[in-house]
């Protein structure tokens, strides 16, 4: 059924639609209207044409009682819904005549969406790219989250330094979404347990709890491309049970009133709130409940209401899979469900639990694997505490049987880690208590077995599995490239949106020299676009004949922002000395966000800053090197920057970065990547040729040997005459105004500590930017290099990775939806 046209997509039905909308929904005459008012109409008339499929695949699925994947996860970074539903629909042409002949500009309606706040990186989009291969594929799916009223922050540049405002993305409302409250749950917190006898059973557990909160969904139906199947996108909204105390409120203690409205509210406020502070941890704690919570309550009544089966089925009608350990709470959860209020055996319900559970693990950094104290696990979750408990006891005992006198590994195994302070380990439970396990990339998964999760890989050595991630080419070149996506499409025909092995025909197209002139006028296009916003945003005059040379994505110390600008530095210097110097022009364009209390995160924006304020005036280096760091980086903002990178930076240390998806983004459109063979880097320079990818640094490997034998930075700063000038530049106070101290504590985890090894691949890095600027030189080549690599990244679009979930882990198969005539 690809490409129906049952729908209104002839433009008179398409203006007559709109003008509905603005008159019944907006409730305003044209002439009355504002810019907002225009795209919310346009949002609601979109919206329209796809709530028709949306229907008939919740009739489809529930008729059928087909398998579901239940996708849980803390973010679903969606990005703006308009354009990616028109490509989807294929009515963009028809949707811009008809705003043309209203008088109105689509690309100018287009900037006016908000981006939903609702992720902060490459977790929450990836779930995002999914949401939308599961619909492209045809697989029945809901994604649960939470519906964070702030989102994470709005991140502004203020005197250099990072400030965190709220992001209000609410404020005009959300015309994607819609409001079920007929579906609403209830979620308990803090109070007691206790036991009572059951006639039937012998002894059970009742939950008294202290505070008990609503959870109500909003839903964003999810289309596919060119398909009539939509996913859901269930997001919970935490609201108090009794909102307002009016006999409070009467007797004048009119906050006591609404005291308990803001506590459950509080639950949905933000996304990560900081949790330095116990309050900030006990709010974390809250959100991770309360979201498995509400889901799984959802898909227990789905399952026996809607579809009208028995529980002990339940396993064969859901395939939950965990996106990182926030949403592990789900297996003590549904345990408690299915034995506490269902009256489950214990073994009968850990046998389902197992059955439904999958886990994806994204971090290699062991300060990411999250465990919580546990006196503050017990004191909110009191039923889950004894839950797990028991589930450590009886797993424990299975340990011991098999690994008899191993305290060690039993110690490691165990779900509560002991010591002066008892944490509960939320990886380790989701290990337990799932029946498979993925990494992201082919060799994070390896260090997983390894490393991170070795002794997991011990006792089930069939647990572990690898999918690599993959990306949406929808959303990341339809979207975000259609001058690319013409282009191709120009050369290998249609389809290849949903069916990436087609790039491979646009390969011959490299030698063709009229083919390669379009190429580049695409790119420059797009580089010739960022260079008038940066001139219209910061004043800043940038050459669109520049390499611009990008690292956008999350600051961690880990990613090694800071390793780039001291390559700047480092060009900076010699451009102060070389004037003439022989050194392709470049632009570096960051972006990202800190952790608002990830105190050396802000110091690394604070000196991409700094050095962007010197290097961007000064006489003698600004026509040939410029520094841009744009703020508040998003969907929205990625969409403008991964077409116009020509260098993609991924130089995390070797070891410490799961797998990555901005470089798949990066490659997808055409940019050569400068990489260490971290993450899925090893895959994409298997795949575009290792001539068109430039390498450095240490592999994993020569990582883990180096600080075996005792790494010492300060001797690398001491032998290296360059590195100690960038270095020495940075302590001197030149980018500080003069102050010396602004950046010595960056300066001294380098030399006396350097965990991510910047210094160690410092040299290597430097001489590898050499090569690739040698490489831009010849643009015939570069442009040869640039086609091949698209052509070469069928691999990692999240098709590819969602069936690898489908056959792999879930059992799940596609399910055809026909619109009726």
């Amino acid at each position: 059924m690809e490409g129906d046209n049952r729908q209104p997509v002839s433009v008179p039905a398409i203006k007559k639609a709109f003008e509905k909308n603005l008159y019944h929904n907006i409730g305003k005459p044209a002439l009355a209207a504002t810019p907002h008012d225009f795209y919310t109409a346009l949002a609601y008339t979109v919206r329209s044409m796809l709530l028709d499929k949306y229907i008939h695949s919740v009739e489809t699925y529930l008729k059928k009682k087909t398998r579901v994947v239940a996708y849980f996860s803390a973010e679903f970074l969606e990005g703006p819904h308009l354009v990616n539903n028109m490509l989807n629909m294929g009515v963009i042409d028809q949707v811009d005549r008809a705003m043309r002949e209203l008088g109105l500009n689509l690309d100018e309606l287009v900037k006016l969406e908000v981006e939903p706040g609702l992720g902060n990186g490459g977790l929450g989009r990836l779930a995002a790219c999914y949401l939308d291969s599961l619909a492209t594929l045809k697989i029945p799916a809901i994604g649960y989250g939470l519906r964070y009223e702030h989102g994470m922050f709005e991140q502004r540049i203020e005197d250099g330094r990072q400030v965190e405002y709220s992001d209000n993305w609410l404020h005009y409302g959300n015309p994607w979404e819609l409001y079920r409250p007929e579906r609403t749950c209830k979620v308990q917190f803090g109070g007691s347990t206790e036991f009572y006898s059951d006639a039937g059973a012998g002894y059970r557990v009742r939950w008294n709890p202290g505070m008990v909160v609503k959870g109500v969904p909003h839903d964003t139906p999810i289309l596919g491309y060119r398909v009539n199947n939509c996913v859901l996108l269930r997001l919970w909204q935490a609201e108090a049970a009794e909102g307002f105390d009016f006999q409070d409120f009467n007797q004048g203690d009119y906050y006591g009133a609404v005291e308990n409205k803001v506590l459950a509210e509080n639950i949905t406020k933000v996304l990560y709130p900081n949790d330095a502070s116990q309050a900030g941890k006990l709010l974390r704690l809250q959100q991770q409940y309360f979201l498995v919570s509400c889901s799984l309550q959802d898909l227990l009544q789905m399952h026996t209401v809607m579809k009208g089966l028995e529980l002990t089925s339940l396993h064969e009608s859901i395939a939950a899979q965990l996106n990182d350990t926030h949403p592990s709470l789900a297996i003590p959860e549904l345990m408690r469900l299915l034995v506490d209020e269902h009256l489950f055996s214990w073994d009968l319900a850990w046998e389902v639990t197992q059955k439904i559970f999958s886990y994806t693990n994204h971090t290699l950094l062991p300060e990411a694997l999250e465990k919580w104290p546990l006196p503050l696990f017990r004191s909110l979750l009191p039923r889950h505490y004894e839950i797990v408990c028991e589930i450590n006891r009886r797993f424990l005992d299975q340990v011991r049987l098999r690994f008899p006198g191993d305290e060690e590994l039993v110690a490691r195994l165990s779900l509560i880690e002991e010591g002066g302070e008892k944490y509960v380990r939320m990886a380790n439970l989701s290990c337990v208590g799932s029946s498979h396990i993925n990494g992201v990339a082919r060799l994070h998964t390896q260090l997983l077995k390894d490393q991170v999760l070795k002794e997991c890989h011990r006792y089930w050595p069939d647990k572990i599995i690898n999918i690599t991630n993959g990306v949406t080419p929808r959303r990341w070149i339809g979207v975000s490239n259609p001058g690319l996506t013409g282009l191709i499409t120009e050369a290998v025909g249609e389809g290849w949106l949903s069916d990436m092995e087609k790039l491979a025909a646009l390969e011959p197209f490299a030698d063709d020299a009229s083919f390669r002139e379009q190429w580049y006028q695409v790119k420059r296009g797009h580089k010739e676009r960022v260079a008038g916003l940066a001139l219209a945003r910061f004043g800043l005059v940038v050459d669109p004949d520049s390499m611009f040379d990008v690292q956008v994505k999350r600051i961690h110390e880990y990613k090694r922002q800071h390793l780039n600008i001291l390559h700047v530095i480092s060009l900076y210097q010699r451009l102060q000395d070389e004037p003439m110097a022989d050194m392709v022009p470049r632009t570096f364009v960051f972006g990202g966000k800190a952790a608002p209390g990830y105190f050396m995160a802000k110091l690394m924006i604070r000196l991409i800053t700094s050095v962007a304020a010197v290097v961007n005036t000064d006489p003698a280096t600004r026509d040939r090197l410029k520094v841009i760091f744009r703020p508040n980086y998003n969907v929205k903002i990625g969409q403008i920057v991964y077409p116009v990178a020509d260098l993609s930076e991924q130089i995390s240390l070797a070891g410490k970065e799961a797998s990555g998806t901005g470089n798949m983004k990066f490659a997808m459109n055409g940019a050569l990547t400068i990489g260490t063979l971290d993450g899925a880097n090893i895959e994409i320079r298997e795949e575009v040729g290792k001539e068109n990818f430039f390498h450095f640094g240490l592999t994993a490997a020569e990582v883990l040997e180096l600080r075996q034998s005792g790494y010492r930075p300060l001797d690398i700063y001491h032998g290296n005459s360059q590195l100690r000038g960038v270095i020495d530049m940075i302590e001197s106070g030149y980018f500080s105004r003069g102050d010396k101290g602004l950046f010595k504590p960056l300066v001294d985890s380098l030399k006396y500590d350097d965990e991510y090894m910047l210094l160690a691949d410092y040299q290597s890095y430097v001489d590898c930017q050499q090569k690739v600027d040698r490489a831009y030189a010849d643009q015939e080549e570069w442009l040869r290099k640039s086609i091949r690599t698209v052509a070469r990244t069928a691999k990692f679009s999240s098709d590819r990775a969602v069936r690898n979930y489908c056959r792999k882990i879930w059992h799940v198969e596609p399910v055809d939806v026909i619109l009726s005539s």
